[in-house]
């Protein structure tokens, strides 16, 4: 991922819900959402090439997301896959306070990143450019390339898109589909809006947009998650080629006994 608005125990009976973007090479391989087949609890979209995957949920309510901290250093090519952050914590038992931990103790194998990991009774931030661990407050946060709730003009967009969503829209449907228009917002912002990241005016502005459309790097999917206080979710998914069109759409479904209703 690398765009990022999520409410957290914000809104009546909704435990959380996330608005995400996958910022990705079109040639790395992909497969959509869906629930694994080595790990069959767990539900998320899957990186072919290494493994691991951006965000993701299981069947009794662990959610874990990432996106890459933009540096001007570049990034290391002998690092290991930070996909595996997400799928290590949705896999095992840990809780979220004490896999966060665990990832902050040992963030040099990876570049960087920003992890987002919750359980029923806590959501958590780390990543590898902050010394600790931090739980996050009940409400509106946002994630992209920099720090939490930094507030790059497409984050904010975002957020508020998703305070308005939650506000006005007539039921679930409405929402997922509002967040889902607003995560394909392709406006460049203002020069003078733009972070300065060390990678140059030109790619600032290409990356800028809530949605990336360029002809080898840009949004792969957007995706909206919503889990419910009685541990039930919905996950959906739509999925996009070089040009910005949709070329795939996943919406799964689980019931508050976390069988499959999709």
């Amino acid at each position: 991922m690398c765009l990022i608005a999520l409410a957290w125990r914000a809104l009546p009976g909704i435990r959380l819900i996330v608005a995400a973007n996958r910022d990705e090479y079109h040639a790395r391989p992909t497969a959509p959402a869906a629930f694994w087949t080595d790990t069959p609890s767990v539900l998320g979209g899957r990186d072919l090439q290494d493994g691991g995957t951006w965000m993701g949920v299981t069947r009794n309510g662990r959610f874990a997301a990432l996106t890459n901290h933009r540096t001007p250093n570049g990034t290391r090519s002998n690092a290991r896959s930070r996909g595996h952050l997400v799928a290590g914590f949705l896999r095992g038992p840990a809780t979220a306070a004490a896999y966060c931990a665990s990832v902050a103790a040992d963030t040099g194998q990876y570049n960087g990143f920003n992890l987002l990991a919750g359980d029923a009774d806590e959501l958590w931030y780390v990543g590898n450019h902050a010394a600790v661990a931090e739980v996050l407050p009940c409400g509106i946060h946002t994630l992209s390339n920099a720090r939490l709730n930094t507030p790059w003009p497409k984050a904010v967009g975002l957020a508020a898109a998703l305070q308005e969503s939650a506000k006005t829209a007539a039921g679930e449907d409405a929402m997922v589909g509002a967040l889902m228009d607003a995560l394909r917002d392709t406006t460049v912002p203002q020069d003078a809006s733009l972070p300065e990241t060390g990678v140059g005016l030109m790619r600032e502005r290409m990356l800028a947009p809530r949605m990336i459309v360029a002809p080898l790097y840009g949004t792969r999917s957007g995706s909206v998650l919503i889990v419910r206080e009685d541990g039930s979710l919905r996950l959906d998914e739509h999925s996009f080629d070089s040009a910005g069109e949709t070329i795939g759409i996943v919406s799964q479904s689980l019931g508050a006994s976390f069988r499959d209703t999709g």
